[in-house]
């Protein structure tokens, strides 16, 4: 009997025992589990959680305007066309394009148009067209194009170009810095011997791994891609510091210099908020930088701050959603996305009261100026580069047609008569531009005839352009259009098809068709 008690107090001991090392294992392993958590955290400040984290700044569309209380519409133009391959991903994806994403007028500046090369003294040549609206009847869209010349790459100018490339644990995904790298290399087979590379990466910090490198060495430049990984927090504002001194150390006077920033744009570590952003990068503008933005990823993407950077620095922003976006950027439009051939061009234009009774520029929100903008060399603009173009429009409501757009019960106010001599004028149009390397700008004065041509009858490019138009403003959910019907957008693009050998028409008809 009392062998059997020692042996139940036995077995009751090592129970216990057994108990509580399986507790402690179990805490222990539970307590190494959460450090390792923390410690991945604390290497990835930058976790993305799964939740959709993208952000776009607010816009507010143009309104309708009298020429009698605002006579001058100014703004700066706009070459870049993130807006538009971006919107071009969310509906590939099947998902809903949000509001803020779309800015018209990089839909429409997506596409080339068979506009005439300059034949005078100035960069650019100016083009016109006036016609009808198709979706408010009562009506008018007035069409301005510029085409900047097209230089041959022989005859451009020595490059210096930094890149600065996001490595933050945030570009890990196979379409953020893999599909970056392969973007880079298309860009890098564009290089002449007199053009030189380095290139900066930041994530928890900064640094140079390609010092200025020939681009003859082209193997040197894409093995030093190839050797880029991801992981750490975004130092961002460091980033762009020591790139704009990188370029600074090797500027070539008379040449292109320029810093390429890649990334995802999520900037939290340094100069991370907007505000601090646009201060740090608009002086860096001053020291004749430019600065080309390239956009990558999805879930987390930042545009809000990848278009800050480009507006206010003397550059332009593209989003690379594929390799073959990354090839018509960087490859075949490599002369006008890198080297600008005017810089801070800017459009003002005075309408006749007697023939417009309200206008409205589409698009440009975020481009315009004030009309004392204008004439002041200070104020920064957009740039054009080498073969680019650019397109604006307007929608016009005639002098005595009726529309839900305009006030029709004024009392006091009264359509003036103009002179005669200016009775077949429409508006006039003035551009003011630098060159690349100058501090004066230049004037250019163009008259717009009071001359209609029917829809139908109108360009191919007139009857695009509007197609582009008006589908970009049916995804913002546009007030200002009586008609958002997805067939007619449809039959008024594809009546616009011609100059179309790279296909990117046919594939915006499919877009619009994919959308209800």
């Amino acid at each position: 009997m009392r062998n059997l008690n020692f042996f139940m107090m036995a077995f009751l001991v090592l129970t216990i025992f057994g108990c509580k090392k399986a507790d402690y294992e179990t805490v222990e392993t539970a307590d190494s589990t959460a450090v390792a958590a923390t410690t991945d955290l604390i290497e990835e400040e930058n976790y993305i959680p799964e939740t959709n984290t993208e952000s776009y700044a607010a816009l507010e569309e143009n309104p309708f305007e009298s020429p009698l209380k605002e006579p001058l519409s100014t703004f700066s133009i706009d070459v870049d066309n993130a807006s538009y391959t971006n919107i071009r991903r969310f509906i590939n994806e099947g998902q809903k394009v949000p509001k803020d994403a779309v800015r018209v007028e990089e839909m429409i500046n997506f596409f080339k148009y068979k506009y005439p090369q300059p034949d005078g003294q100035h960069p650019f040549s100016i083009n016109t067209e006036y016609s009808d609206c198709p979706w408010n009847k009562n009506s008018r869209l007035l069409k301005i194009g510029l085409q900047g010349k097209n230089v041959p790459m022989a005859n451009l100018p020595a490059t210096n170009l930094v890149f600065l490339v996001d490595v933050s644990g945030s570009m890990d995904e196979p379409n953020k810095l893999p599909l970056l790298k392969e973007s880079m290399k298309i860009l890098v087979k564009e290089l002449r011997s007199i053009d030189k590379v380095s290139i900066v990466v930041y994530a928890g910090s900064a640094g140079v791994v390609l010092e200025p490198t020939s681009g003859d060495n082209k193997d040197e430049i894409m093995d030093a891609f190839d050797d880029l990984h991801a992981g750490g927090s975004t130092a961002g504002g460091e980033g762009i510091e020591l790139a704009y001194k990188l370029a600074q150390q090797n500027f070539i006077k008379g040449g292109n210099n320029r810093v390429v920033i890649a990334t995802d744009g999520d900037f939290n570590v340094g100069a991370s908020s907007d505000d601090d952003m646009l201060k740090l990068i608009e002086q860096k503008r001053e020291s004749g930088v430019f600065l080309t933005v390239l956009g990558f990823g999805m879930g987390n993407y930042k545009d809000s701050k990848m278009e800050i950077l480009a507006d206010k620095g003397n550059g332009n922003y593209a989003y690379i959603d594929n390799i073959q976006e990354a090839n018509r950027f960087l490859g075949k439009e490599f002369k006008g996305s890198m080297f600008a051939i005017a810089k801070d061009v800017k459009i003002q234009i005075e309408f006749n009261p007697n023939h417009v009774q309200a206008y409205r520029l589409i698009g440009y929100e975020n481009r315009k100026l004030n009309a004392e903008d204008f004439k002041n060399d200070k104020i920064d603009a957009g740039e054009l580069g080498s073969g680019h173009s650019v397109t604006a429009l307007y929608e016009i409501v005639p002098v005595g047609v009726e529309s839900d757009y305009v006030p029709s019960d004024l009392k006091y106010t009264k359509t003036p008569k103009v002179a005669e001599n200016h009775s077949d004028e429409l508006a006039t149009v003035k551009f003011r531009y630098k060159k690349p390397d100058g501090n004066n700008s230049i004037e250019i004065v163009n008259i717009i005839a009071d001359k209609k041509t029917d829809l139908e009858n109108s360009s191919a490019d007139f009857k695009f352009t509007t197609a582009v138009s008006w589908f970009g403003l049916k995804l913002r959910d546009s007030k200002y259009i009586a008609s958002s019907s997805s067939s007619d957008i449809k039959r008024l693009a594809k009546s616009g098809l011609s100059n179309d050998e790279e296909g990117y028409r046919s594939e915006f008809v499919r877009l619009v068709d994919a959308v209800n």
